[in-house]
């Protein structure tokens, strides 16, 4: 069989553009495909404090742009006034994307997120789903409003992809079809570029959103409670303000608060940390942890289903901990050392199942045709 071509029918992908997992898909698909022609169809570029994804070249195509709508600041406020106001323009979306369809009806398109599957359903857009963890294994249990939108939206896809077998599970109990389980993927490659000249690992780095469910305020908690009382490093994908505020007196003359990192940054920084932390209250399957492993840290994490399906070279990495002791984060720490001691080395296992390439190669070998 011959490879992509430049007159094959386009992959669309459909999504937020703000979307650091989306994105990342987009730029895996953009080198897998090529020279395929790609799309990515959005109605968020840059807003909230978000940092812009979206380059200049990109090929982007616009629905109703409602960034101008929202809050300046991310806060619990502004994420439930994004959803209104999502959910209010959402038939106006529909609409703008029904109109995308009938200029490309041939092309592969891939929502990600509810959100955007839902609008595919309602425009009649045939797609490949990604769901996010919660949009799964949370917020069907809270409203049977959503539950029963998203078991639409699932059974009217044509294909379903998911990142763990806990969410495999979900997607069959709301629609009782099967989902491929594929992870985002992971970039080595830049992982290893970052960790050129490296030097010695010290300090704790904290990667997960600045968010109750990430339980930042444990880990501080655990600092304080220290015989060593390590500086830590916080950079983080999202934050809520509130929460935040909260945290912040807290932090040390010896703590950095750097915010959400580019990629290369956020690489050389897990390159850096003698221990990584991810300890939220429910996951599914945490890139930033791979990532973390992939860097040659050690990770402090909270027990969960994810951690036994992991190759054991990686698992090998991780150092189960709980929360709720005092002394949890002494005890990471004097592991931490001994693991990073030794390099981490891949085995082919982790590298077909979390090489970003290779997970996007199955995606489009299973469902973007020609």
């Amino acid at each position: 069989m011959t490879g992509p071509r430049a007159t094959d029918p386009p992959v669309i992908f459909v999504g937020n553009a703000r979307d650091y997992h989306a994105m990342d898909w987009f730029r895996s698909a953009q080198q897998v495909c090529a020279p395929r022609p790609l799309r990515f169809v959005t109605d968020l570029i840059e807003s909230e404090g978000h940092a812009r994804l979206v380059g200049p070249d990109d090929p982007i195509i616009h629905l109703f742009n409602v960034d101008r709508f929202l809050l300046r600041r991310q806060s619990r406020l502004g994420h439930v006034w994004r959803n209104a106001v999502k959910f209010g323009f959402l038939p106006l979306q529909a609409w703008l994307l029904r109109r995308v369809y009938r200029r490309h009806p041939d092309a592969a398109y891939h929502a990600h997120t509810m959100y955007y599957m839902l609008a595919c359903w309602i425009a009649g857009v045939p797609c490949v789903g990604t769901p996010q963890g919660s949009e799964i294994l949370v917020r069907p249990r809270r409203s049977r409003v959503y539950r029963w939108f998203a078991s639409r939206a699932l059974r009217a896809a044509r294909g379903v992809t998911v990142d763990s077998e806990a969410m495999a599970r979900g997607v069959r109990d709301l629609s009782g079809r099967e989902a491929m389980i594929v992870q985002n993927g992971i970039d080595i490659a830049a992982i290893h570029a970052a960790g050129e000249g490296r030097s010695a690992r010290s300090g704790v780095l904290s990667v997960r959103a600045i968010d109750p469910n990430y339980r930042i305020d444990r880990i501080v908690d655990a600092r304080d409670a220290s015989a060593e009382r390590p500086a830590i490093t916080f950079c983080y994908p999202f934050r809520e303000d509130g929460y935040r505020a909260t945290i912040l007196p807290r932090l040390t003359a010896a703590d950095h608060d750097l915010g959400r990192l580019g990629r290369a940054d956020l690489y050389r920084e897990m390159g850096r940390a003698l221990l990584v932390v991810s300890i939220p209250t429910s996951d599914s399957s945490p890139r930033s942890v791979y990532e973390s492993v992939f860097s040659g840290a050690a990770v402090a994490v909270a027990p969960n289903a994810y951690i036994d399906a992991l190759p054991a070279c990686m698992r090998a990495r991780l150092l189960v901990v709980d929360p709720a002791a005092p002394d949890w984060l002494d005890g990471a720490l004097a592991r931490a050392r001994a693991l990073t001691a030794v390099p981490y080395q891949p085995s082919e296992e982790a590298l077909d199942q979390f090489d970003q390439r290779r997970s996007m190669a199955r995606v489009a070998a299973a469902f973007y045709g020609r």
